[in-house]
């Protein structure tokens, strides 16, 4: 991407207590583009998202807003004046939920005709102004946290970050919530930051994706680039690659390569060198499952399985194989009834070379 993020961050250092919260050489937020922070409890996403929002300020680095550098309070201000947070806790004060919404507009002196019109297309955003007059105590779970993302949505920010929005909720609130919030930021283009633990609302949110661990952003790409090519095997295990496999090149020609595990070949698109010490990345739903031994298959992997465990995952089934190394396919529960896929059933199992990612092998 070309055009100029709206926050860049540049040699960030953040300690507490004499230990390193933050070290970030690097990270950016491109403009009118939702980013996810997915990583373990304790990463730093949060710590992260108050500093982008001017809550925190770094004890080393620069933090770019437009392009131009946060260093003075005014600038800092400024910083907090465009951006919005909504916490993994509602924080509403003991008043209407109109109060709640306009507290921001309140802040920023807006004046009553402006204020109301902002409150009211907030309300509707979120399909809540039948609470208009209603008190914050009397809230639901799911009412409240419709009223903090309208609160945050009414001040137009530039950027709005999220700390866990959906903790908490139950999943038919969850899921209307997200749905909402995917629509209003497809409309509004709003840049958006989310702390995310969901892989699933990861995909479906967000643009961009950046990986953290301990502090530090250890891959940021576009969320297909993330979940599809992780640079080591934490991420390719925090974002849901089911099969990692270990193994050694055993050919190399034209972009392909050839890798021995355990004893089975397997062709992989990539540039390794013979002998080299490679994971072989490979997800479940590039995992295609057949009991038709006499047909021709397109993909150059194909191996004979044996159906080790079959479990139920919402609307598909999770298939466990034993190829003679372990492998994972999703198949819709149709197809699976169809085929007579069962424990212990000799099955086909085949992935294409251009669907295992390939990683090199440290130890």
């Amino acid at each position: 991407m070309n055009a100029q993020p709206l926050i860049r961050l540049e040699n960030i250092i953040l300690r507490r207590g004499g230990a390193t919260v933050l070290d970030i050489p690097e990270f950016h937020v491109q403009n009118e583009r939702v980013l996810a922070l997915i990583g373990p409890n304790g990463a730093g996403k949060s710590t992260l998202l108050l500093m982008m929002a001017g809550l925190l300020k770094p004890k080393q680095g620069k933090i770019y807003f437009q392009g131009k550098p946060v260093e003075s309070s005014a600038d800092m201000a400024s910083l907090r004046r465009h951006a919005a947070v909504v916490f993994q806790e509602p924080l509403l004060l003991n008043s209407s939920v109109f109060d709640n919404v306009a507290l921001g507009l309140k802040f920023r002196k807006l004046k009553n005709k402006d204020l109301e019109s902002r409150v009211q297309t907030a309300l509707d955003y979120f399909g809540i102004t039948h609470l208009t007059k209603r008190s914050a105590k009397m809230l639901s779970g799911g009412e409240a946290k419709r009223v903090s993302l309208a609160r945050a949505f009414a001040i137009q920010p530039q950027v709005i970050l999220l700390d866990e929005a959906f903790n908490s909720l139950d999943p038919p609130s969850r899921e209307t919530i997200i749905e909402e919030l995917q629509n209003i930021l497809e409309e509004t283009k709003i840049t958006a930051v989310l702390a995310l633990h969901n892989r699933e609302e990861t995909l479906r949110l967000a643009h961009d994706v950046a990986v953290m661990s301990e502090g530090k952003i250890i891959q940021q790409g576009s969320a297909a680039q993330v979940f599809q090519e992780p640079v080591n095997e934490f991420i390719a295990n925090f974002v849901g690659t089911e099969v990692i496999l270990e193994g050694v090149v055993r050919d190399s020609r034209e972009g392909l390569i050839d890798v021995d595990v355990n004893g089975h070949i397997i062709a992989a698109a990539g540039n390794f060198q013979y002998g080299q010490k490679v994971y072989c990345c490979l997800r479940p739903e590039n995992v295609t499952i057949s009991r038709d031994f006499s047909g021709k298959i397109s993909a150059r992997n194909v191996f004979e399985a044996k159906v080790s465990r079959i479990m139920r995952q919402g609307f598909f089934y999770k298939v466990k194989l034993d190829c003679g190394f372990p492998l994972v396919a999703y198949v819709t529960i149709p197809s699976c009834e169809d085929l007579g896929i069962a424990p212990d059933a000799t099955v086909k199992a085949s992935f294409k070379a251009t669907s295992v990612h390939v990683i090199r092998r440290e130890k």
